[in-house]
């Protein structure tokens, strides 16, 4: 699903995200290791925070869905498939400290044969 789906007036909105993939958004808080109130109140959807976590977390989604058919399978990749390397953290784990980065580098390591 391309990115402006999951926006709305120029934000990632998490109801869009909640809707695409079919579950509420007190489960998108903690699958980007955001409090139920980042997610619920105006004033702290737009904050350059919330705002990272959700994009990060779009982001790695939009990478793998394409390889697991779709963007719910590829939620429940996130959510739950153990990463290669990472002592057995999820993608979800890593979003939630702040290692987004290092799940991207996963990714495209895996998509260079590294982890194949």
């Amino acid at each position: 699903m391309g990115l402006a789906a999951y926006a709305e007036h120029g934000s990632f909105s998490p109801r869009r995200i909640a809707e695409a993939l079919h579950t509420t958004q007190e489960e998108v808080a903690p699958s980007t290791g955001l409090g139920r109130d980042a997610l619920m109140r105006k004033d702290r959807v737009t904050s350059p925070r919330t705002q990272t976590r959700l994009r990060e977390m779009v982001e790695i989604l939009n990478r793998v869905a394409p390889r697991f058919g779709s963007d719910l399978i590829a939620f429940a990749w996130y959510r739950s498939e153990p990463l290669a390397g990472f002592g057995g953290l999820t993608a979800m784990a890593l979003v939630r400290e702040g290692r987004a980065a290092e799940v991207m580098e996963y990714l495209d390591a895996v998509d260079d044969g590294v982890f194949a």
